[in-house]
């Protein structure tokens, strides 16, 4: 088993609250995957999807600085914990196989205003069904932590403490 030492804490982080989207209701924030790779500083990496709805999204891993010190800062939750003998390569290889939201949206001509499309890039009719649109926090709280979970990359555990110990302990 690890000692504590060997671990980083992992947490979903939320930024913003973002731009506003007509066709998805309430406030949105950025949401990601961050793991404290350097507790004395708390900073660490941010895993997430990148992009937008017309274009596409694609993951995407980058150093951050400690989550409470952007300005956009919004919320933190604490995961569980990864085994630093897993991070980052097992848990890049899990996040790069969950799938980015892809184009989801484009501008329709026809009407003068950009719409949702259907997988192959047509235009949904007014009164078709439509899907809902996955964004970054879809991605992220129904496909990336549930598939590092599954894969036992992040364990319910007690946070750790800079020093090694278990924050409970502390």
């Amino acid at each position: 088993m690890d000692s504590k030492a060997d671990r980083f804490n992992v947490f979903k982080v939320r930024y913003g609250p973002v731009m506003s989207d007509p066709d998805v209701p309430g406030p949105r924030y950025h949401t990601v995957v961050f793991v404290e790779t350097k507790p004395l500083d708390g900073s660490g990496r941010i895993h997430h999807v990148t992009g937008d709805l017309v274009v596409g999204m694609h993951y995407d891993v980058r150093p951050s600085r400690r989550p409470e010190e952007s300005r956009t800062y919004y919320a933190k939750e604490f995961l569980g914990t990864v085994a630093s003998a897993s991070y980052p390569a097992s848990f890049n290889s899990v996040c790069s196989t969950q799938r980015a939201p892809p184009r989801q949206k484009a501008f329709n001509p026809k009407r003068m205003r950009t719409e949702q499309v259907k997988p192959d890039g047509t235009f949904y009719e007014p009164d078709e069904a439509r899907p809902r649109l996955i964004k970054c926090t879809e991605w992220t709280e129904s496909q990336a932590i549930p598939a590092l979970q599954q894969a036992r990359l992040i364990e319910p555990t007690e946070p750790v403490h800079p020093d090694g110990r278990s924050i409970a302990a502390s």
